[in-house]
């Protein structure tokens, strides 16, 4: 077996018994049932993916996976592709969005170059795990070979891993491509038999004029490519993405290895909507940070049957939203490990 399926063989169902255990210790803090609401839910989940009576969250780590689109030649992005490698630098010096919220929930970003249409060569801090230069045009054929969607699932599984030696207790999901919510839309349209106009929004702001040519692309990469919805690795292979695959692959290497992860935006879900495609449990093991103004999120949440923790009208990517979801994951395993039993404080619990 390659890496991907025995990287599939390792996933199992969270222990039912483990959830009702935690709810209980949580019905025994001092406050009526249930009254912290989704904290309680994040607290009882983190327990059951770990296998953790007292999980510890004090590693965090955002992976920003960059990966350039062959599609940008048709005109979908207000950004050229130049804009990639820069933003990469950026991430490095620590000024981008992503930065600035890790630091704030006490979160380390780990840049990965899964697929930049440029030489980094020795640049200090970044990731070196390209696959290619890009992928194709997936207007014109597909975007990558079977091979290189390997390779690029292959990166996030073995990110995961080592995650899992280093004794990272959450791990978030982030990207960066310019042109990458057209593979989105495309992924999210094929897997679920839904229009690209249905799917598809302004992504880093064009216009309508664009927006027309970004669906057109679409169309025509899914009528040429014609993607088997039933097979989510040749979804991948025809109209993904080289980060979109890094992404998948993390998703499905921390639920290998009961690591709690954080999805952000409409990029990395689609890379968690391929991971769960691969394999029903992976829901289970992913937290959805937020849900983005671009239109075809909402239909990639309701297909993996995720909940959204926040709804901030964010669209930027780069794991800023699951940054800011980690203080809400942490806050509830806290009340967990923190707040006081009846017993301890000394109050009369709820009359029977």
């Amino acid at each position: 077996m390659n890496l991907l399926e025995t990287t599939l063989a390792r996933i199992t169902p969270l222990d039912a018994d483990l959830l009702q255990q935690t709810q209980l210790r949580l019905d025994n803090k001092t406050k009526p049932p249930g009254s912290l609401g989704r904290l309680e839910e994040f607290a009882r989940r983190v327990v059951a993916i770990s296998g953790k009576a007292v999980p510890d969250l004090a590693k965090k780590v955002i992976f920003t996976f960059a990966g350039d689109h062959g599609v940008v030649e048709e005109g979908v992005s207000a950004f050229p592709k130049e804009v990639t490698p820069q933003m990469v630098f950026n991430f490095l010096r620590g000024g981008a969005g992503v930065n600035v919220l890790a630091r704030h929930a006490g979160a380390e970003v780990r840049v990965v170059d899964v697929g930049v249409d440029f030489d980094f060569e020795d640049c200090p801090g970044l990731l070196h795990k390209k696959v290619a230069r890009g992928t194709r045009n997936l207007a014109k054929g597909p975007a990558m070979t079977r091979d290189e969607a390997l390779a690029a699932l292959a990166v996030g599984i073995e990110l995961a891993e080592q995650c899992s030696r280093d004794g990272v207790g959450l791990v978030g999901t982030g990207e960066m491509g310019i042109g990458n919510t057209t593979p989105s839309s495309a992924i999210i349209a094929a897997i679920g038999g839904f229009s690209p106009e249905q799917v598809t929004h302004r992504g880093t702001g064009i216009n309508d004029q664009a927006l027309q040519i970004k669906i057109t692309a679409i169309k025509k990469g899914l009528e040429l490519n014609r993607p088997d919805p039933t097979d989510p690795l040749d979804v991948l292979i025809k109209v993904g993405g080289l980060e979109i695959a890094a992404i998948a692959g993390l998703v499905l290497g921390c639920a290998a290895n009961r690591i709690p992860v954080v999805v952000d935006g409409f990029i990395s879900t689609a890379g968690a909507l391929i991971a769960s495609e691969l394999h029903p449990q992976v829901r289970e093991y992913l937290f959805a940070a937020h849900e983005s103004v671009e239109v075809g999120h909402r239909f990639m949440l309701e297909r993996i049957g995720a909940r959204p923790m926040l709804a901030l009208d964010l669209r930027l990517g780069e794991g800023t939203g699951a940054a800011l979801a980690m203080h809400l994951i942490e806050a509830g395993v806290k009340i967990l490990l923190e707040m006081a039993t009846f017993e301890q404080a000394g109050v009369t619990g709820k009359q029977e």
